[in-house]
């Protein structure tokens, strides 16, 4: 018999060294039209997420009323400005993340929130589908005390939902945003640019609302 091995995290000690490089991007967001990089405007407020596959995430989110840019990128780990392909090794300690700056007079945590825990399964840890490793992990970074707060409570208040139809346990990390880096410039907005991409998404199937 034969046991796949977990993905585990790496330590700092043992993360790539990276760059101080910045990563660049457009300088517009391809859907939205505005600016992917500060500053935003004023009132403008962000979370960022992980939820496997960063393609497919970004699309959901910028398509949301209220959400005024969104980012494909690494955030959780410890290697500055990494590549793609350094972060698939799972060596970076970063998951594949999306940033999301909104307009909260316009949407709120809650919608953000249930289209988090809707579009992807947030019980299977370091792995959504086939795409298996830390990189792949879901994640909530937040940017304030009241956005942790309300993260974990929309976390229990999700497990509830899917301990009632009896699927596993949240693996989901949540913690307070350290930096997120942008990804390479053909990751941005990857599935408005390339229509027939795939991203290789589970889902509980469980409303959040």
């Amino acid at each position: 018999m034969f046991f796949r091995r977990e993905p585990e995290m790496i330590t700092p000690d043992d993360a790539l060294p990276g760059r101080p490089e910045s990563m660049p991007v457009a300088a517009q967001h391809l859907v939205l039209g505005t600016p992917m990089t500060p500053p935003f405007p004023d009132g403008m407020e962000q979370i960022v997420v992980g939820m496997g596959c960063f393609w497919g995430a970004e699309r959901f989110f910028w398509k949301l009323d209220g959400v005024h840019t969104t980012a494909a990128g690494y955030a959780g780990g410890y290697t500055p400005n990494p590549t793609y392909e350094e972060t698939c090794t799972g060596r970076t300690g970063h998951t594949e993340a999306v940033l999301v700056i909104y307009d909260p007079s316009v949407t709120d945590l809650d919608t953000l929130f249930a289209t988090f825990w809707e579009n992807h399964d947030p019980t299977t840890a370091n792995r959504q589908g086939g795409d298996v490793g830390t990189q792949y992990r879901s994640a909530i970074y937040t940017s304030s005390a009241e956005q942790l707060e309300a993260a974990l409570a929309s976390r229990d208040a999700y497990q509830a939902k899917l301990s009632a139809g009896h699927f596993g346990e949240i693996s989901t990390e949540i913690a307070p945003a350290g930096t997120f880096y942008y990804a390479e410039d053909y990751h941005q907005q990857y599935l408005e640019k390339n229509p027939m991409g795939y991203c290789n998404h589970g889902f509980c199937q469980v409303s959040y609302a």
